[in-house]
């Protein structure tokens, strides 16, 4: 059975106010994915992050979409040139966010949103400490195990390695602002949109704050 969905949640015109980062992280399998396709049709301001990977491009996956996806040479090199804000290995694959995939659009008043692992989301907590910072929670090892097998998109090894790899990651969760738990769809969906909502109007306040 498809797990339930709610419709983009109506807001008024938003004001003119200052951007701001969006970091979620969370286990493979535990829906971010579904999450940020709600909010970004719900919230026009916030726009998506692509990474960097070394990692093998899957069928329908699209080069400066899904990913830029850079051979490990090249992304070494634009590492060493201190292009990334973050980077990690994960999963035997290099991965890493691109300042210029961030500096101007924040700039420009946009809600970055980074998905990131839970390496990544520390590095970022270190180098944008004012970012807003969101944890999902999958309500179990077994729901994890059942999503990334019907995603059909990875070998079964690499699956194992993924679940393998995810208490270590769900550990991380005290580290982050918020959590949300993904066990009802169309609630987590909400929360996410709360969560940003607040952060925008706090965002506007102190920019607001600044300029008297």
């Amino acid at each position: 059975m498809a797990e339930p969905t709610s419709s983009p949640t109506p807001r008024a015109p938003r004001a003119s106010a200052p951007g701001y980062v969006l970091v979620l992280s969370g286990p493979s399998g535990a829906g971010k994915g579904t999450l940020l396709a709600h909010l970004f049709a719900s919230r026009p301001e916030c726009v998506f992050s692509v990474s960097a990977t070394t990692r093998p491009q899957r069928p329908g996956e699209v080069d400066g979409r899904e990913y830029h996806f850079l051979d490990r040479a090249t992304f070494e090199r634009r590492r060493d040139a201190g292009e990334f804000l973050e980077w990690a290995q994960v999963h035997d694959n290099l991965y890493g966010t691109l300042r210029s995939e961030v500096d101007a659009r924040v700039a420009a008043g946009k809600v970055v949103v980074l998905d990131v692992d839970v390496q990544g989301g520390a590095s970022l907590r270190r180098v944008l400490p004012e970012a807003l910072s969101i944890f999902v929670y999958p309500p179990s090892l077994e729901a994890l195990r059942a999503r990334l097998r019907s995603r059909a998109t990875d070998a079964p090894e690499v699956i194992e390695r993924r679940l393998a790899n995810a208490p270590g990651e769900i550990a991380q969760w005290v580290h982050y602002q918020y959590v949300i738990m993904n066990d009802r769809l169309d609630v987590a969906q909400q929360q996410l949109l709360d969560l940003h909502d607040a952060a925008d109007r706090k965002s506007t306040r102190l920019n607001s704050s600044h300029r008297t």
